[in-house]
């Protein structure tokens, strides 16, 4: 389990599925070859030898000024996709996420970065026949200009997303129909320690979440980055990305804004150390791993 600590806010990463990954499965530039050739810093701590590079689909969970905070609940269980590698899983996320000290009675707040597949699927579970909440006493942060995104288009689509899975209606709408959901905007403070930023493209109301406790700082970044590499190429844009060229103009302000200070990096599908500090080296950026403060 990784675990880190900002000031006196805690993060905990809990993996529901992790691995390496063909590179072009994100982005069509990410060929093994171009990894390995234009990132080699990157070996072994966020691809492989091979190329390929190292991802996770995890919830980082804070416990920060009294509140226990799950920021993004990945893919969920029983739920039918048409990506084969996330269709109706099986897995123990809850016991790993109570393990963690989040049992999911106790979580106080859920924080969706973005409303995609891998980030909503947990904010629900299956029983008997029906979608509930699965964080029953937890207030749901979406922010606005997001959630109406979705919903027009699961409105224009009957239902379906452009993939023709139902995320929006069997992960966001149980919440909201439940009371749970609060919408707001992009700056919104949760804690004394805790709030989001904007960092749309990715999706239109995209956000990433702040944390600045006891004279340190770190930074979660939900997708504005999907992984390392991208910090030295940020024209790397994600083959999921709903404004490309929004997201790479938000990708190099965050790299402009975040190199060569004392912020900690925090990869929302970053695989190995998942954590980090960017880098200037030779006019580019790196991604240097940072070591969590247990194994």
């Amino acid at each position: 389990m990784q675990t880190w600590s900002i000031g006196d806010v805690t993060v905990t990463a809990v993996i529901e599925a992790d691995g390496p990954t063909r590179g072009t499965f994100l982005f069509p530039q990410a060929t093994a070859e171009a990894v390995i050739e234009q990132h080699q810093w990157a070996i072994p701590d966020f691809a492989t030898a091979e190329g390929r590079l190292l991802t996770r689909v995890q919830a980082l969970c804070l416990e920060a000024d009294g509140k226990r905070i799950v920021v993004d609940t990945c893919v969920g269980n029983d739920k039918v996709r048409q990506n084969p590698a996330w269709n109706q899983l099986k897995t123990p996320f809850l016991s790993s996420l109570s393990e963690a000290g989040f049992d999911r009675h106790d979580v106080d707040i859920v924080v969706c970065t973005h409303l995609h597949i891998d980030h909503v699927g947990w904010n629900t579970m299956l029983v008997d026949g029906e979608w509930v909440p699965t964080f029953p006493n937890a207030e749901h942060i979406f922010v606005r200009s997001e959630f109406d995104h979705w919903n027009a288009e699961m409105i224009a689509n009957e239902g379906v997303d452009r993939d023709g899975d139902t995320v929006h209606a069997d992960s966001v709408m149980p919440v909201v129909e439940a009371g749970l959901s609060t919408l707001v905007e992009p700056d919104h403070v949760l804690t004394v320690s805790v709030q989001l930023t904007p960092t749309h493209g990715h999706t239109p109301g995209h956000v990433s979440v702040l944390i600045e406790s006891a004279n340190e700082r770190g930074v979660i970044t939900g997708d504005m980055m999907h992984h390392a590499v991208q910090v030295g190429t940020p024209h790397w844009g994600s083959n999921f990305d709903v404004d490309g060229v929004a997201a790479e103009a938000t990708r190099r302000t965050f790299l402009a804004k975040y190199a060569d200070t004392d912020w900690l990096v925090i990869g929302t599908h970053f695989g190995g150390p998942c954590a980090g500090k960017i880098v200037s080296v030779d006019g580019g950026f790196e991604f240097h791993a940072h070591s969590t403060t247990s194994p």
